[in-house]
């Protein structure tokens, strides 16, 4: 069984609960999406696996989970980076945002999410169980493609591309 923790709006836990029961019942929680970049600019995205319970083979960041209680977030990226993709590296903080959409199925995500950014020029190993697909794209081909067709990527992946805080690749730091 998978906890996710529960905050209020000030992003301080509260409690925890079961991941589906959290989504089930919209309650706000703590999560985080990484973005990583190469030499070229091009952010790494995912196709997420056809078995995940809720926005199944969505295109989306490289990573996007949430953290175990008790664990701090850089461990819980590195945890996920090399879990879901093969990837050793500690990604950078960049920012973080709430927001709140309903899902199929009568799924609600209410997530305070942590923005994280890095730099990969390497290939990944995804894990199939977790990851559908992989590329990288320019982040003006994915404004073209997520403008066109929002409907393949995830709710949460859209809200960040458009973010002003986004950390560019020429300002990422690893």
């Amino acid at each position: 069984m998978e906890e996710v923790i529960l905050v209020n709006e000030q992003d301080t836990p509260i409690g925890t609960m079961e991941k589906l029961e959290a989504h089930q019942k919209g309650l706000l929680h703590r999560a985080f999406s990484i973005l990583l970049f190469n030499q070229n600019g091009e952010v790494l995205l995912q196709r997420r696996a056809a078995t995940k319970y809720h926005s199944a083979l969505l295109w989306t960041n490289t990573v996007c989970s949430h953290p175990r209680p008790g664990e701090t977030m850089e461990a819980a990226t590195a945890r996920k980076l090399d879990q879901e993709m093969g990837i050793q590296l500690v990604p950078a903080f960049s920012h973080k945002f709430l927001y709140r959409t309903l899902l199929e199925r009568g799924l609600i995500e209410h997530e305070i999410d942590h923005v994280f950014t890095g730099r990969f020029d390497g290939t990944p190993v995804p894990n199939q169980e977790e990851v559908a697909d992989w590329r990288y794209v320019s982040m003006d081909d994915l404004r073209r493609e997520i403008k066109s067709r929002p409907q393949d990527f995830t709710y949460w992946f859209r809200l960040i591309v458009d973010q002003p805080e986004l950390v560019i690749p020429a300002t990422v730091h690893t």
